[in-house]
C-alpha cells in the first residue's frame, strides 16, 4: 500500500468521554476509505481528526500519531492552516459562503497572500472544471454561490478545497442533504477526484459506500471493529459486529 495517512493508537477525549478508543487505519493514497456504522460510533469525530478540526472543541484531547507524509500533525510546530489546506473538508450539508462564485473558490487563496488576479483566475477555472461546475457557472462567475442549486453548492464547495492543492480531501456524508440524482453527480465526481486525490467519507449509506470505497472501515462505540477492502467487508466481513451492521441487524 501505498499510505497516505497512518493513524496509530489514536484516542480522543471531549473532557470525560472517550470518543476514540485505540484507532489503528492505513488510508491509501489515490484510493477513497468509507467509515461507516451507527450514529455515535465516532466515525466523524475521526474524520475530523486527520485535520484537527476537533481542535475547536473546548475539552478536546488526544494521544497517538496521525502520520501526514511521516510527520505527526499533533506534533510540536504544525501550522494547522497549512495541515487544513493538505487535508480538506467538504461538511455534510453545502456551506458555500455569503459571496460570489468566484470570491467563494478564491478565497482559501487569497487568505493565503495570494493578489495576481491572473493566477486567481486561473486557479478559479481549473478548480470549477476539476469540480465538473464551469460549464454551469462560467457566465456567472459574480453571482452568489447561495443561488446556486444544492448539487451545484456541494460541488463548488469541493472546488473551494480543490483551489488550496490539498492532498486528502475529506468528506462528512456529502450527499446526505441531497436527491438521488444529485447523490449520483457527486459520487460520479468522486470517483473521477480519486484519480488526483486520497479521498476518505463518512457516510450512513450503505448502498454509497459499496458502490464508490475501495477499503471500509467499520466502527462501533469508538473502536475500529474491522477494516478492508470494500467488498470483502461487505461480502465476507470476519468480525460478527461488521457482519450484523451491513445486513441490517444491527444500527
Amino acid at each position: 500500500m501505498d499510505i497516505a495517512i497512518q493513524i496509530s493508537n489514536l484516542d480522543l477525549f471531549y473532557g470525560a468521554f472517550h470518543a476514540l478508543k485505540n484507532v489503528n487505519l492505513k488510508i491509501e493514497r489515490h484510493k477513497i476509505t468509507a467509515l461507516i456504522g451507527p450514529s455515535g460510533c465516532g466515525k466523524s469525530t475521526l474524520l475530523r481528526a486527520l485535520n484537527r478540526m476537533n481542535d475547536l472543541i473546548q475539552g478536546c484531547r488526544t494521544t497517538g500519531e496521525v502520520l501526514l507524509e511521516g510527520k505527526d500533525i499533533y506534533g510540536p510546530g504544525v501550522n494547522v492552516c497549512e495541515l487544513r489546506n493538505k487535508v480538506g473538508m467538504v461538511f455534510q450539508r453545502p456551506n458555500p459562503f455569503p459571496l460570489s462564485i468566484q470570491d467563494n473558490v478564491s478565497f482559501g487563496l487569497r487568505v493565503a497572500g495570494q493578489k495576481n488576479s491572473a493566477i486567481l483566475d486561473e486557479i478559479v477555472e481549473k478548480s470549477l472544471q476539476n469540480a465538473w461546475l464551469w460549464e454551469h457557472v462560467k457566465d456567472k462567475l459574480e453571482t452568489s454561490a447561495l443561488e446556486l442549486p444544492l448539487d451545484q453548492q456541494q460541488r463548488l464547495c469541493v472546488a473551494r478545497v480543490l483551489a488550496v492543492e490539498p492532498d486528502v480531501i475529506l468528506m462528512d456524508e456529502p450527499c446526505s442533504a441531497l436527491d438521488p440524482i444529485s447523490t449520483a453527480k457527486i459520487e460520479e465526481l468522486m470517483l473521477e477526484l480519486r484519480r488526483r486525490y486520497t479521498i476518505a467519507i463518512v457516510t450512513h449509506n450503505m448502498q454509497q459506500a459499496s458502490r464508490i470505497s475501495d477499503y471500509s472501515a467499520y466502527m462501533l462505540l469508538g473502536e475500529m471493529i474491522e477494516f478492508g477492502i470494500t467488498t470483502q467487508i461487505f461480502e465476507n466481513p470476519k468480525d460478527k459486529r461488521t457482519e450484523d451492521y451491513i445486513t441490517g441487524r444491527y444500527g
